[in-house]
């Protein structure tokens, strides 16, 4: 492994570094390093820097939690807040948020806005964005994550790297590879076959490597294959810096790292957050330290992570004329207004309840604690200290309070639901025009929270009891479900006129949802991710592989994850992936289907016009199936979405181009992506339910993916 470990090394700063402009420098600059001043580039120094080199003016190195804002200031040794008072930032929606959009423009406004706040408050390295896949309903980071779709997830994951890197700032593309459960996250064995790996759980974190140009990488708490992320050789040596030339750096997870000898051999370059006594204990440290003045790991190996660490500083806090940064700004608090409006995603609209026309309601009944609760600071280390947020409460107060009356009644409690409490919020509906309950989770451990998983998909406290004695109360109930994953909604789902998925949607989320509601912006989210109809129903869970047995999970499910299971296995979501209405129609009309040379397979056209009366956006999405397959696929795969708005009776053409990963799956035999020639199945529509046009097409030759 030592042999193997050097030979890497020395390759991969000849093949993938030799033609860079800072090959030179980098290479002057670490001749005059002593082997001390390497390793201390090598592991943190406190909670969330690693050391500088004075004498060589090379500055400390400044990391921050932040996939959806930068977190406050930590104290250097401890966990507990600094106490700043310049540090509030600007609560961005979250990725469950940021991937019902189905824009990427909009990602990569996102991005730019995120690493110009982290640039300004003199940060280096983003941890973020988190890109891993959905899995499980119960997992307590899916509310980080994006979907459950691995090609949403890099056509978002490219723009919003980019935009982060244009601040000159360090995006780091987390956790590589299958966290997908909090419960036994640090010790977890994933078991995954190469095929479910290459399709599934790696497009994201390739994506970002090959097309976003991540500069850094964070491995994670889990075992893949017996062996932890943090320093598992297959994923690190042989994937992400063999075939993919990944340039930057891999950082450990805080505590993800076990061993000197691995971390140091199988890829990882910089060790954060190792609960040792003191920071010269870490792994990669003294330790280290003593096992190259030994002879037993060759400098070479040092070398590299060194090279690398260079690498990514002269791209960020070493650079010439870096940029400033802005934080807090108007620009950047309307981007999550944006952001949010474009995020909600109105999964029932019976008889047409919503828009609410605010000159024929005189009085809304607000029900539930997420009416009034704040979730910025909150939910493991992603928690923002928010400059603001304006509560879903504080939203409708802002758009209609003077017009009607606005009731408030809290219904249930985090801490204690209590009959008195339900039976109170009931009476307020009964007595009001509309009622509407801002339910669902929250970041409490146990909801959408780091370190646990819920225990099931049920809403907590009460609130199956609450929304269905409201909905009896007042028959023109809505129900804005908060959270970062799905829910179950069977208990009164078939009663309830009105259904919002609001999310965690940053700090104008209550301006946003109010907007929604009475129709000043017209909804236009589209759910990432399906919803069951009960747990059972997951393909993790169906097969009983959650969360494991003797600390060992299998994926049994291959690649038939999310929809992909439920459409394949004829199974009825809740709510479908691609599901979100509109509070207007869409047509589709005129399907072609066009083969093209080169790398371009297939071009699909078709026309989409707004029938309604109001100005709306649609995202159309593309699904390929392949009608007869050497291997076992899935009924169909999304391979293509354009967002499209519309005015009243506006007609638009939309075109999706298909190249061959369209119709690739992954070859075993010779461990290449392969779309074999034959007939497919191009269906369009408004989600992976709502097929509106298909038609058959004929890849005329093979093609091997490169």
């Amino acid at each position: 492994m030592l042999k193997k470990a050097i030979l890497f090394s020395l390759f991969s700063v000849i093949c993938v570094y030799a033609n860079d402009e800072l090959h030179d420098t980098i290479m002057t600059l670490m001749s005059k390093m002593t082997l001390e001043e390497k390793v201390s580039l090598c592991h943190g120094n406190t909670n969330f820097t690693t050391a500088g080199i004075e004498r060589l003016n090379i500055p400390p190195l400044r990391m921050s939690d932040g996939p959806h804002g930068v977190r406050e200031e930590i104290s250097l040794n401890s966990w507990a807040p600094a106490g700043w008072t310049n540090d509030y930032a600007t609560y961005f929606p979250t990725g469950t948020a940021l991937a019902a959009t189905w824009n990427p423009q909009l990602a990569n406004e996102f991005g730019k806005a995120l690493g110009a706040e982290a640039r300004y408050r003199n940060k280096d390295i983003l941890l973020g964005p988190a890109l891993n896949i959905i899995r499980t309903p119960l997992c307590g980071r899916n509310f980080e994550y994006f979907s459950e779709d691995p090609f949403l997830v890099s056509k978002l994951v490219v723009p919003l790297i980019t935009g982060i890197q244009t601040n000159d700032v360090a995006a780091c593309a987390k956790h590589f590879v299958a966290n997908n459960q909090e419960k036994q996250r640090g010790s977890i064995n994933v078991k995954v076959d190469e095929r479910t790996l290459q399709e599934i759980y790696l497009p994201g974190f390739k994506a970002a490597v090959t097309e976003g140009n991540v500069l850094s990488v964070m491995g994670a708490y889990n075992k893949v294959r017996g062996q932890h992320c943090c320093h598992n050789d297959y994923l690190l040596n042989t994937v992400l810096k063999g075939d993919w030339g990944f340039k930057g750096v891999v950082i450990s997870d805080w505590g993800g790292t076990h061993d000197t000898y691995e971390a140091a051999l199988n890829g990882l370059d910089i060790e954060m957050g190792t609960d040792l006594k003191d920071f010269d204990s870490f792994y990669l440290a003294d330790p280290f330290l003593k096992a190259l003045k030994n002879g037993d790991i060759d400098e070479k190996v040092l070398d590299e992570k060194v090279y690398r660490i260079l690498y990514v500083r002269f791209h960020t806090n070493m650079k010439k004329d870096r940029k400033q940064g802005e934080f807090n700004t108007p620009k950047h608090q309307q981007l999550t207004k944006k952001m949010a409006h474009e995020a909600v995603v109105l999964l029932k609209n019976e008889n047409n309840l919503l828009p609410l026309d605010s000159t024929q309601i005189k009085s809304i009944a607000v029900i539930g604690e997420n009416a009034v609760r704040e979730h910025a600071y909150g939910g493991g280390s992603s928690s923002i200290k928010a400059l603001y947020e304006v509560t879903p409460l504080e939203g409708l107060i802002n758009a209609v309070g003077m017009d009607m009356d606005l009731n408030f009644s809290a219904g249930y409690s985090s801490e204690e639901t209590t009959d008195d409490m339900i039976n109170r919020a009931a009476e307020t509906a009964e007595q009001a025009d509309v009622a509407i309950v801002f339910g669902g989770l929250n970041h409490n451990v146990g909801n959408d929270s780091e370190m646990a998983d819920r225990t099931s998909m049920k809403l907590p406290y009460r609130q199956d009891e609450l929304i269905q004695k409201i909905v009896k109360a007042n028959p023109k109930t809505i129900v804005v479900n908060i959270s970062g994953s799905p829910v179950n909604m069977q208990q009164w789902i078939e009663d309830v006129p009105g259904v919002l998925q609001g999310w965690y949607a940053g700090m104008e989320a209550g301006n946003a949802f109010a907007d929604i509601l009475f129709g000043a912006v017209n909804p236009s989210g589209k759910l990432a991710f399906t919803f069951p109809k009960k747990l059972s129903d997951s393909p993790a869970h169906t097969m009983g592989n959650y969360p494991g047995k003797d600390g060992v999970v299998h994926y049994e499910e291959g690649v038939l994850v999310g929809y992909r299971y439920f459409d394949t296995k004829e199974i009825e979501p809740q709510f479908c992936f691609g599901h979100g209405l509109s509070y207007t129609n869409f047509d589709y009309q005129n399907l072609t289907i066009s083969s093209q040379k080169d790398d371009k397979a297939a071009v699909v056209e078709c026309n989409v016009t707004n029938t309604g009366k109001v100005k709306g956006a649609e995202i159309v999405q593309v699904y390929v199936g392949d009608e007869k397959s050497t291997l076992y696929r899935p009924v169909q795969e999304l391979k293509g979405f354009q967002k499209v708005n519309l005015e009243p009776g506006e007609t638009k053409k939309v075109t999706v181009t298909l190249d061959g990963s369209a119709f690739a799956y992954f070859n075993l035999e010779n461990n290449q992506c392969i779309a074999e020639k034959g007939r497919f199945t191009i269906r369009v529509g408004s989600s992976s339910r709502d097929i509106r046009l298909q038609d058959s097409f004929e890849l005329e030759k093979t093609i091997v993916i490169e």
